[in-house]
């Protein structure tokens, strides 16, 4: 058998004739190109499965922060644990007032009357879960110190019209601020406003509006936009902001803080934070969570009734 020109063969196993597989070079060549189309296929593939992965996680956080602006109504007024107690009526000596908003919806208060003929007032706003029909206990406080209370309802809430919102809330509590100052046993000049949680928030939005003899913030956040960065959402996705940080900066309304160390809603760092903002504020930390503030209701009364001496002269 003889071998074609250029293509030497040997002879195998058995008579079978075994032909070169070519050059060298040229097999070295195409077994790099064939390692560098590998390369660049498992990068191409890499890269695919990372865009898919981003893609997704991008998906998923707009999903998520989608859920969670159609929830926000909701976590921040929580109206369908504030069932109305009885049937609404008063307590004995309280009188019920109601404003009426823009919109025509009739938001109700409870009223009752301080010690002197013609004497100061408290506005009171509560927390985002509770009625004025829980804020009895805290009335009575007051009117036993000499001072007459008005106890803020908000709108949608209880026996109240409307929808609650930042500015309904507002509103109605602007609302409330003038008819405390028109009545003829309230001194309009000795005000004071009270909010704590979520009434905080609106009693700084009322006292940006509004001149008060004093404002009182319990357990109250900075802002409500400051909370979403907690849930990684951003802040211009918060429909009710609630800048109270913004609300009290700059303004000269005295000013007391009230916060619990343990507060495991909003957190201590929140009081702390307004306190630096108005650095002529008195600061008051109290051992205490935020459901059960304030445990010492002794060191409370005594920070309110301090207070209360210095801006109701």
């Amino acid at each position: 058998m003889s071998a074609s020109p250029g293509r030497p063969v040997r002879p195998g196993r058995r008579g079978v004739v075994y032909r070169g597989m070519g050059n060298g070079r040229a097999d070295s060549g195409r077994a790099e190109r064939g390692r560098a189309g590998v390369g660049r296929a498992g990068i191409g593939g890499r890269w695919r499965r990372a865009r898919a992965y981003g893609v997704a996680a991008l998906a998923g956080y707009a999903a998520w922060c989608l859920l969670l602006y159609a929830m926000q109504d909701g976590m921040l007024f929580p109206r369908g644990y504030t069932n109305p107690r009885g049937d609404g009526t008063p307590p004995m000596g309280v009188e019920r007032v109601e404003v009426v908003l823009g919109d025509g919806s009739r938001v109700e208060g409870w009223f009752v009357a301080g010690r002197e003929q013609v004497g100061p007032a408290v506005l009171f706003f509560h927390g985002n879960a509770e009625l004025i029909d829980d804020r009895v206990g805290l009335l009575r406080e007051y009117q036993r110190r000499g001072w007459g209370v008005l106890l803020a309802g908000y709108p949608g809430y209880g026996r109240s019209e409307g929808r609650p919102s930042e500015r309904t809330l507002t509103e109605s509590g602007v609302a409330f601020f003038d008819l405390l100052a028109a009545r003829e046993d309230v001194d309009a000049s000795r005000i004071v406003l009270h909010g704590t949680s979520l009434g905080g928030g609106v009693a700084a939005q009322v006292g940006a509006r509004r001149e008060a003899a004093g404002l009182i913030l319990e357990t109250t956040f900075t802002s409500v936009a400051r909370f979403a960065r907690g849930y990684a959402v951003p802040g211009f996705l918060v429909r009710h902001p609630f800048r109270t940080d913004e609300a009290i900066r700059g303004k000269s309304t005295p000013l007391l803080i009230l916060h619990g160390d343990a507060d495991e809603i909003i957190p201590v760092g929140h009081g702390r934070d307004l306190a630096r903002l108005r650095p002529d504020a008195t600061y008051v930390e109290i051992a205490s969570g935020h459901n059960d503030f304030p445990r010492d209701a002794e060191a409370y009364w005594r920070a309110v009734e301090g207070f209360l001496r210095r801006v109701g002269e």
